[in-house]
């Protein structure tokens, strides 16, 4: 019994530092934080000084956005066994603001439980017509699970309100999980990305209560076919006026049948045929030769830098396996979406001046003034940052927003939640 206690409590100690999956056996790119610590000695000394129980706090990872989530599973877990709380019926139609529904008090019920409604709130009225409060707390549930907060009770909102809540419990699990997975931050400058949550945060220094120095929407890559990877990479340069170097997978898939259709696509979208590597690489003419060539590698495409570059007018490198970075956009009507997954896996961001201007503060001849000129010139400017800047792209469906501490729910965009929920039940099986 001695023996099995303290191998257990090992176990426990260790998986709650570091995480009980390992994320390459499950297919990311990413280890888990390699630790010196000696758990048995630690161990040890806690029974001694009977401190086993602080023990096992200081084991958890420091991050605030672990210590947000975890103050959130036992509410979660107590509106999962409330039976009272049911889930409105589905509908045939979308019910809008003023209309009739019948459902209004089970949603109202629903609503006040969840905290997008306050307790105080009065009860619908008779007449059984959605209106008043309700409808603020339709738009307020809307917000924290990525839906447009338009207020109306379309379809993707009941689907919403009719996932068990034992899910979301299972999707707090989940996301404390990977968190473990990602390294143990300290005084230092960081990027984190939540992808299904289409947001990026800065940090200089995480404060106790981990808000950060400032957020932003962010579009990633599409869940069917270019998915952004999840890794932790420095970055290291800043672009401005960049060259978009055509990947040979959208070169072949999609520009090359549109540039033998129409030879004046190359001209129209400002492209060039070059040989060579290097912005100095020279350019060569369209012929069926250069078109051979671009199919078996030897020539390359890329994109001329100006406002309609697909990289827009800044790009953030961090040197990694999938030649993914961070960059604008010249589509900057996605940002108005709900969900945002249109990219070919890079990450754009809504406003890479505001980004710039952060990332170059060690370069204090970088002012706003100078990044937004560079952005209008007519070159092309690498900046070297004088210290990398950790960038930390992650996967939680469920998060704790640092700018208001509401609990957010994303979808399964990439179906990441689905594989690791596998692979824990077979762990646990194993054992």
């Amino acid at each position: 019994m001695d023996v099995a206690v303290s191998a257990g409590m090992l176990r426990y100690l260790r998986d709650v530092h570091m995480g009980r999956i390992d994320p390459r056996m499950i297919g990311f790119r990413l280890e888990a934080p390699r630790d010196a610590h000696d758990f048995a000695a630690l161990l040890s000394a806690a029974i001694a000084s009977q401190q086993v129980t602080n023990l096992a706090v200081d084991m958890r990872p420091p991050l605030a956005q672990y210590q947000l989530l975890r103050s959130m599973l036992p509410r979660y877990r107590s509106l999962a066994a409330d039976p009272t709380l049911l889930a409105p019926q589905s509908i045939a139609r979308a019910i809008h603001p003023g209309e009739l529904y019948g459902d209004t008090g089970v949603l109202q019920h629903e609503l006040v439980a969840l905290g997008d409604l306050p307790p105080d709130a009065p009860a619908p009225r008779e007449s059984g017509r959605y209106e008043g409060l309700i409808v603020d707390g339709v738009k307020h549930f809307q917000v924290r699970h990525g839906l447009e907060p338009d207020g109306v009770i379309g379809k993707s909102t009941v689907a919403a309100l009719r996932v068990p809540v034992t899910w979301r419990v299972r999707q707090i699990e989940l996301a404390l999980e990977r968190l473990r997975w990602l390294p143990h931050l300290g005084d230092e400058r960081f990027i984190a990305l939540n992808i299904p949550m289409f947001r990026l945060w800065a940090w200089d220094t995480i404060p106790p209560n981990g808000a950060p120095l400032f957020g932003m929407d962010v579009i990633v890559g599409r869940a069917l076919s270019t998915q952004t990877p999840v890794f932790v990479e420095e970055m290291r340069e800043v672009i401005f006026r960049p060259y978009w170097n055509v990947p040979r997978s959208i070169l072949r898939r999609e520009l090359l049948p549109k540039i033998k259709q129409d030879p004046a696509y190359l001209r129209q979208e400002n492209m060039e045929i070059v040989s060579g590597a290097g912005d100095d690489a020279p350019r060569v003419e369209l012929t069926a030769e250069t078109l051979a060539g671009l199919e078996n590698g030897v020539l390359r495409l890329r994109q001329r830098p100006g406002p309609k570059n697909a990289l827009g007018l800044i790009k953030f490198v961090f040197p990694n396996q999938e030649d993914v970075y961070m960059h604008g956009t010249p589509a900057q009507a996605l940002f108005a979406r709900s969900r945002r997954d249109f990219s070919h896996g890079c990450v754009r961001v809504a406003d890479p001046v505001a980004l710039a201007e952060w990332v170059l503060q060690d370069r204090p001849e970088w002012t706003r003034e100078r990044i937004v000129a560079a952005t209008l010139s007519t070159q092309t400017v690498r900046v070297k940052l004088p210290r990398p800047i950790k960038v930390i792209l992650f996967y939680t469906t469920a998060a704790v927003m640092p700018e208001d501490g509401t609990i957010r729910f994303a979808d399964d965009l990439y179906r990441h939640d689905a594989r690791l929920d596998r692979a824990l039940a077979m762990r646990e099986l194993a054992q």
